[in-house]
């Protein structure tokens, strides 16, 4: 029986150059980062803002509290987010009765400007 051959083991590792240039992954925000959906669906989150405000609303203030506590945001945040949102194709097909509804609201606040 021969010894195994050690030699390559003395030599030190040779970078992995494929990955030691990579740029590290942005780190971002849970709220603003969208789940991965495929190019037609809407994230779990966009689904959330639709679903959150298909709902029908108490009284002052229950709103803004169920933001926070469901989809842990501010409501100046969930207003950006949805305000972007129904301008995106998908949400209207994803739910056009309330994306139809929140955009004559909009255009009726601009047109009171």
């Amino acid at each position: 029986m021969t010894a195994p051959d050690h030699d390559h083991d003395d030599a030190p590792a040779a970078p992995d150059h494929d990955h030691d240039d990579a740029p590290a992954a942005p780190d971002h925000d849970h709220d603003d980062a969208p789940a991965a959906p495929g190019a037609d669906e809407l994230s779990v989150r966009d689904r959330a803002l639709l679903a959150l405000e298909r709902r029908p609303w108490p009284g002052p203030g229950a709103k803004e509290r169920a933001i926070r506590e469901e989809l842990g945001i501010s409501p100046v945040r969930y207003y950006q987010l949805l305000n972007a949102l129904i301008e995106d194709e998908r949400a209207l097909r994803e739910d056009a009765v309330t994306v139809n509804r929140l955009r004559r609201v909009r255009d009726a606040r601009r047109g009171r400007r």
